[in-house]
């Protein structure tokens, strides 16, 4: 109860008084010993410096998961993109692939026709090289 004569100065209700204890003046105490008060202060200053040294460990810890992250989706995005990529380079080399072959099937049966309109019209008196030359430029 020294306490509350001692701090009675303090505008508190009176409620209030009854809930707070010793511990929270405790702060206040330190002003009539100054001997313990600069133990305290550097103390206090030692557990600050740590805590602030593990706030900035935190801090540098998250930005580096951050950025870990960033690469990782940076990557990700790079091998999708890659993958796609030749995705899409396949699919244009088969159909490339595929309209060669048909353009090369088309002109050996053209020239197949040729081949035979030829021979049957060459066997063909009444035709002259004109009309054949007229067909095959029909085809």
């Amino acid at each position: 109860m020294a306490h509350v004569r001692r701090f009675a100065g303090i505008p508190m209700s009176k409620s209030m008084r009854e809930i707070c204890k010793e511990e929270d003046y405790v702060f206040l105490a330190k002003e009539g010993d100054p001997g313990t008060c600069e133990q305290d202060v550097d103390l206090s200053q030692d557990e600050w410096r740590g805590r602030r040294e593990e706030r900035i460990q935190r801090k540098l810890e998250r930005e580096q998961r951050e950025q870990q992250r960033l690469r990782e989706v940076e990557r990700e995005r790079k091998e999708k993109d890659e993958q796609w990529r030749r995705h899409v380079a396949e699919l244009a080399s088969k159909q490339e692939e595929t309209l060669r072959d048909r353009a090369l099937r088309l002109r050996d049966f053209r020239n197949f026709q040729k081949k035979v309109l030829v021979e049957e019209l060459g066997r063909d008196p009444a035709c002259t090289r004109e009309m054949v030359h007229q067909l095959l430029m029909r085809m």
